[in-house]
């Protein structure tokens, strides 16, 4: 096989090691960042909460000046019955009177209503700020737990990119070129074997001529339908 080839090989090899370790990372992350979305939600389930609390707060305030409108109503009612002078204007009076009560009792039960609502959301609020406490000692419990594991696998990356630095200032740097081309789009699967007489990156079948060009093993032979560069696997 030729030099170049089984150099591209080995420090392909290495990138996709070095590669495979982000997801790893990434897995680690996850229950962190869970925790993290549900503190966020809890958080913004405290705001909409916050809002409602405002609604409460003017319409208790709506309800108190409209008691206050009713009560002055019912002392001139009251001064009223004493200059009335006909049946028919007592009738009237009388009828706007048991309005005003009415009122006064729909504002009277609202206010009840309200303020029980109020209480309502504050036992609520409490109940998720202590849920957000109990998330932030639990990620603050992940967080060094997953800072100690990432450390771990970044110091092995770390070992991985210095083995590839060290086999990459050894090799012809127009082929390091040429791969590193070919991996910023490949990733990967910049160099991979021919399985069955197909790319193994694109799958895709390869002529006669090509694939004898890639068992001779004397040139870097790149897929002519991917780009990627191919190898024959040695028993």
């Amino acid at each position: 096989m030729n030099k170049h080839l089984k150099e591209l090989i080995n420090v392909s090899l290495l990138d996709k090691e070095a590669d495979l370790m982000e997801p790893r990372i990434a897995e680690i992350k996850k229950n962190l960042l869970d925790k993290e979305y549900q503190k966020e939600k809890k958080e913004q389930e405290i705001l909409g909460i916050q809002d409602e609390q405002k609604e409460c707060e003017m319409a208790l305030q709506k309800s108190n000046q409209a008691l206050q409108t009713l009560s002055a109503r019912l002392e001139e009612f009251a001064k009223k019955m004493k200059e009335i002078k006909t049946e028919k204007e007592l009738k009237s009076l009388n009828i706007e009177e048991e309005l005003a009560k009415e009122q006064i009792t729909y504002h009277n039960s609202e206010i009840t209503r309200i303020e029980a609502q109020k209480i309502a959301y504050d036992e609520k609020i409490k109940e998720i700020v202590n849920a957000i406490s109990e998330l932030d000692s639990q990620i603050e419990q992940i967080k060094q737990e997953v800072a100690s594991e990432v450390e771990e696998i970044k110091e092995a990356q770390e070992k991985i990119f210095k083995k590839k630095e060290a086999m990459v200032a050894n090799m012809d740097q127009k082929v390091v070129t040429f791969y590193e081309k070919i991996r910023k789009w490949a990733k990967n699967t910049s160099v991979v074997p021919v399985y069955k007489q197909a790319c193994g990156g694109c799958f895709i079948k390869i002529s006669d001529r090509v694939y004898t060009d890639i068992l001779k093993g004397e040139d870097i032979i790149t897929c002519p339908h991917c780009g990627r560069i191919l190898y024959i696997e040695e028993q």
